[in-house]
């Protein structure tokens, strides 16, 4: 019996020497030996992409090395994961190199059947998970809607942008994973456009560009994220300006995220820029308090937590860049908590926010707060403090009462005292007034809504 280890040790000697160092640890360093039984090689790789991949781009020289170590009558088949928690696995057989006489016709051939891909899809990023507000609305409507008729709608191309951590990979991964569960023959991939670009150059330094270009051409819906990655990089852009052209012309779908809008991407090529805006352009903005709010509330929810909504606004007022840094305080609070054996607070829930953001900068203060219903109700900000009974005034001074106490831990006395030098029964009243008011009053209620939400931003 064979060290089955150390050939295969010797055949990937082989292939180092023929391969960039990049190249190497990407596709060769994940694979297993398992067994060589009646000139059987058996190799655990990590995906049904994986095996596409090298037997597109390296099954040459991977059959040399083999033949050289193993003799000429090696086969070689596949173990893939489909599920790595439970150990499950398909074997595939080599097309390649299964005889040396054998015809080895192409996958991409029109006239067979293509192997199944793996898409490389988040299967926890859904459309469900992906709490709607009025910074992404545009976006999300526009993804369920291809989602639901890929390549059949006017969004195609789909170019989402914004800051980091705002959704956009979330809204992508959810787009291929809902077309997946209702389309199961759909070829669906996702690849970070860093990625892509260490196939393409792989593709390159083994003479199979044009092959690897044939691949890209079968798939119906291709994601690529962060494609602001191709900027200076001309020979990547060149191959994919004809791979969208393909696609394109077929009716597939393709979907683009990146930090900036299409025009602000520096180093692309025009004719790429003008693709992008083909179809829609749409950007995901930071999360406004409401649908920070919310968010937190579907995770809490989700994760089966119990927090009061004084912890869950504290958060939603403070941490305020990004969905990424708010699902991050969750974990860290729940964590503390546990360890702690402490209750989940505003104190505790504090002492974890300020690891991340600097809470007193995020402070709403009484003077803020009459600043920005004046602001917003156009008047000038002294009149608040004056004795004037105009309509105008006492509502701006009202509802700047009813907000202190909402956002402050001021005492009534103290609020009235720093607005005009009011007593705390009318603090009192007024707070009654507009929540009174609110109820039954949509114009008010928005209006006190605009107000928080420029408080929280």
């Amino acid at each position: 019996m064979i060290d089955i280890n150390k050939y295969w040790q010797n055949c990937l000697d082989i292939v180092r020497d023929n391969l960039s160092e990049s190249a190497f640890r990407t596709w060769f360093k994940p694979i297993v030996p398992l067994s060589f039984e009646n000139n059987v090689l058996t190799l655990q790789i990590p995906s049904q992409f994986f095996f596409e991949y090298i037997e597109e781009n390296y099954i040459d020289l991977l059959g040399k090395a083999l033949m050289r170590i193993f003799g000429t009558q090696v086969q070689l088949e596949y173990k893939v994961l489909v599920d790595s928690a439970n150990k499950v696995a398909t074997t595939i057989p080599s097309n390649n190199i299964s005889e040396p006489a054998n015809v080895v016709v192409s996958p991409y051939d029109n006239r067979v059947q293509l192997p199944e891909l793996d898409p490389q899809l988040n299967p926890m990023c859904t459309f469900q998970t992906f709490v709607e507000g009025e910074s992404n609305k545009l976006a999300r409507t526009a993804g369920i809607s291809i989602a639901e008729n890929p390549g059949k709608t006017i969004f195609n191309p789909l170019f989402v942008y914004g800051g980091s951590g705002v959704g956009k990979t979330h809204l992508a991964n959810a787009i291929g994973n809902h077309v997946k569960r209702t389309n199961p023959q759909k070829r669906v991939l996702y690849v970070p456009a860093n990625t892509f670009e260490l196939q393409y150059t792989n593709a390159v330094l083994t003479n199979k560009r044009n092959d690897f270009i044939n691949f890209y051409q079968t798939i119906d819906v291709l994601i690529v994220d962060d494609i602001q990655g191709f900027a200076g990089k001309a020979g990547t852009q060149d191959t994919f300006f004809h791979i969208f052209n393909h696609l394109h012309q077929m009716g597939k779908q393709l979907i683009f995220t990146s930090d900036q809008s299409p025009v602000a991407i520096k180093d692309i090529d025009q004719r790429l820029i003008t693709r992008f805006k083909w179809g829609l352009t749409a950007e995901i903005t930071k999360p406004d308090f409401q649908l920070r709010k919310d968010i937190l509330r579907s995770k809490i929810h989700k994760d089966g937590l119990e927090i009061s909504d004084e912890v869950v606004e504290f958060i939603a007022n403070n941490v305020k860049e990004n969905i990424r840094d708010l699902e991050g305080v969750l974990v860290s609070l729940m964590a503390t908590s546990t360890i702690s054996n402490k209750e989940i607070d505003v104190q505790l829930a504090e002492q974890v926010v300020s690891r991340i953001v600097d809470v007193s900068q995020n402070e709403i203060t009484i003077d803020r707060i009459a600043n920005t219903v004046c602001q917003y109700l156009k008047i000038e900000t002294s009149s608040i403090y004056s004795k004037s009974r105009k309509r105008e005034i006492a509502l701006a001074r009202q509802i700047s009462m009813y907000l202190s106490k909402r956002y402050t831990d001021r005492s009534l006395s103290y609020i009235g005292d720093s607005l005009g030098k009011r007593d705390h029964a009318t603090v009192l009243h007024a707070c009654k007034t507009i929540s009174e008011t609110m109820e039954y009053d949509s114009v008010l209620r928005q209006q006190v809504k605009e107000i928080e939400d420029i408080l929280h931003t």
